[in-house]
């Protein structure tokens, strides 16, 4: 476009407002904010980097960003890509995940590119970084490719120096000498590195000063940014470290991951136990029931599930253990049916877990034929029945 002249204007001057969103970027950062807790930083960047890809101003001829998430285990790195692959593609599976862990010794570089003509092996080895691979979720209205490097700090030096062409030209030459293009690619990687070193700092294990009551008392309000700047400064050190600065210089943007506090973990519980809702509704030849938590139930997994060093994961766990297992079990014994509502207590004294059915009938199976209708008094006859103790011995230990 050839702009020939421009004119004067006398209209009153209007102030602009660049933090301003559009419709689609406030669905989708609502979106990822249902799903992410905890670190405001990272969906932040996503927020940002997304926005310039719809405006069109990402820079050409490279990836759209290439981003590394440093933080302890169990904060959430690898779960906000798989969010953000939910969010636009309504998957969480929608990305190329690649586990650096299989990647520590040079020759099996092989497994990403494919062998070159000649090798033992060329023509049964499928690389995984194709054309194909990157563009299998794209649709008319999202052209984007999401790339996960997940723990990349195990992979060989092989790798690092594959990324590097990547990273900077967004090409790649695979072994039969197909040329992959990455300029429509978010590239992630994520690392563990300074998770040690960030531990010590908050635990007071490397001489500075900051007492640890005090630690403990932010974890009810922000810690001061300049805190939370040192937090940064341990973390990306030691990327420098392990990384070269050519691969360092590469980056567009380094997130570091903050450890998930206490009243963090109450708000991913309510996530679990609706993932754990969805997945009793979906088990196939299964009756699908309800179930809830009580106040002393959500107490109970918390204090087993809360490890600062753990992250998220410890807590999964132990819903497993106190909510999952047991109602697979009653699931198995046919203690609960169709439509039940089962309420998940927990003994303030002892810390056993009891389940009690609450109501039946809550969920009626509806015919799918045009004009079919449940009868009302199916529809309202739940909550009237007694609570029954379902006989179910399992109680937890405390640690």
């Amino acid at each position: 476009m050839e702009i020939v002249g421009a004119r004067n204007s006398a209209g009153p001057r209007q102030i602009l407002d660049p933090n301003r969103r559009g419709d689609e970027i406030g669905r989708f950062e609502d979106t990822l904010r249902r799903k992410i807790v905890g670190q405001p930083a990272a969906l932040e960047a996503i927020i940002e980097l997304y926005q310039t890809f719809l405006a069109g101003l990402h820079p050409p001829s490279r990836p759209i960003a290439n981003l590394l998430f440093l933080g302890p285990t169990g904060s959430g790195k690898t779960r906000v890509v798989e969010a953000m692959a939910e969010a636009l593609f309504h998957d969480p599976r929608a990305l190329i995940k690649v586990d650096c862990g299989e990647f520590q010794h040079s020759h099996e570089i092989a497994k990403l590119i494919g062998s070159p003509p000649g090798y033992l092996g060329h023509r049964e080895t499928h690389p995984v970084l194709t054309q194909e691979a990157l563009n299998q979720w794209h649709t008319d209205r999202m052209r984007l490719s999401l790339l996960l490097f997940d723990e990349i700090e195990k992979a060989s030096d092989s790798l690092w120096q594959l990324l590097l062409g990547i990273l900077d030209k967004a090409t790649l030459t695979l072994g039969d000498n197909r040329r992959v293009d990455f300029s429509q690619t978010i590239i992630f990687m994520t690392s563990n590195l300074g998770a040690a070193e960030m531990n010590n700092l908050i635990q007071g294990g490397l001489g500075f000063t900051r007492p640890r009551r005090a630690i403990q008392d932010s974890d009810q309000e922000e810690a001061a940014p300049q805190w939370e700047d040192k937090l940064d400064r341990v973390a990306v050190d030691a990327a420098r470290r392990k990384f070269s600065p050519e691969f360092m210089n590469r980056l567009d943007r380094v997130v570091v991951f903050r450890a998930l506090r206490r009243q963090d973990l109450d708000s991913i519980l309510d996530l679990e136990l609706n993932l754990v809702q969805q997945r009793i509704l979906a088990a196939a030849g299964s009756a699908p029931f309800l179930f809830s938590c009580s106040p002393s139930a959500r107490s109970r997994i918390l204090e087993q599930g809360y490890d600062p060093k753990y992250g998220a994961r410890h807590l999964k766990r132990a819903i497993e253990r106190n909510v999952v297992f047991p109602l697979a079990k009653l699931m198995a014994t046919g203690q609960v049916k169709l439509g039940d509502l089962v309420r998940v207590d927990a003994d303030p004294h002892s810390g056993a877990m009891s389940f009690v059915r609450e109501a039946e009938g809550l969920l009626i199976p509806v015919s799918r034929e045009i004009g079919h209708e449940p009868p009302a008094p199916q529809l309202n006859r739940a909550a009237r029945m007694p609570g029954r103790r379902l006989e179910f011995p399992f109680s937890v230990e405390s640690k």
